[in-house]
């Protein structure tokens, strides 16, 4: 078939070089940022991924995450896993078109995960796309207690849930040393974003493992959704990195004379 098999996440970068992956410090190297946010990251005008979130600023290249979680300079690297590869088909007038669709889920452990989909005429094509949208669709993961604040946070702040279809999931904080009560998908998902205990419900047809990771990556989005009581103190509000750095940007762009993208 084509399910994942005994394969597990290998090393920083999960399965391993196989399936013609690149290297992350090649693609690093050779980078060209096009966005006014690549640029400011490749200066190192930005000096963490959270500055990007604080701002809700769009994330169109996926060297920004390789930036910030390079192996050798990052206490949590990235891990990747290929969770499904399943065969798609469409009826055309020559006949059926086969082509795979990938699912790969991907975080540090430390608060950041991200969930990727890919369909391709070639499995290593599917694996390969799958891990660019994974890093491009990393969001930061909340964490919390379930009683008195000892410790580092260590489930989620709050009962949330998420859909996809016709499955429904809810995540329940639990005392520490439970672990993640739930099916093999929802531990997956939940390790890599750093949550280690965890209740865990889920209704409708999980067995359909695309839509269950959907519902998992929803739920765990709207952890930062709203503000809690512990949070409702006035804010100071910073500038945008795009204010802070205009003239950079201006400067960067005529001397560069290449088109830039928002």
């Amino acid at each position: 078939g084509f399910g994942r098999g005994a394969r597990g996440a290998r090393g920083v970068r999960g399965r391993g070089r196989g399936r013609g992956r690149g290297s992350a410090e090649d693609d690093l190297k050779n980078w060209v940022p096009v966005t006014k946010l690549g640029r400011l990251v490749k200066e190192g005008k930005i000096s963490s991924i959270e500055e990007i979130y604080l701002h809700s600023l769009p994330i169109k290249e996926y060297q920004i995450i390789d930036y910030f979680f390079q192996p050798n300079e990052c206490a949590h690297p990235l891990k990747d896993d290929v969770v499904k590869i399943m065969p798609v088909q469409k009826q055309t007038r020559a006949g059926q078109r086969t082509r795979f669709k990938a699912f790969v889920a991907i975080g540090d452990g430390n608060g950041h995960c991200g969930l990727g989909v890919k369909c391709a005429k070639e499995v290593a094509t599917a694996i390969r796309g799958a891990i660019i949208a994974a890093k491009l669709s990393l969001i930061p993961v909340r964490r919390g207690y379930w009683g008195n604040k000892i410790g580092d946070p260590h489930t989620v702040p709050m009962k949330v849930s998420g859909k996809c279809g016709s499955v429904r999931i809810r995540l329940i904080p639990a005392p520490r040393g439970t672990q993640i009560v739930g099916a093999p998908t929802t531990k997956k998902m939940l390790n890599f974003a750093g949550i280690k205990d965890c209740f865990s419900s889920s209704c409708g047809k999980t067995k359909t493992r695309g839509n269950f990771l959907r519902a998992i990556f929803n739920a765990l989005s709207k952890t930062y959704g709203y503000l809690t009581p512990d949070l409702w103190k006035v804010t100071k509000f910073d500038k945008s990195p795009y204010e802070e750095w205009s003239d950079f940007l201006e400067t960067y762009q005529n001397v560069k004379g290449i088109k830039t993208m928002i």
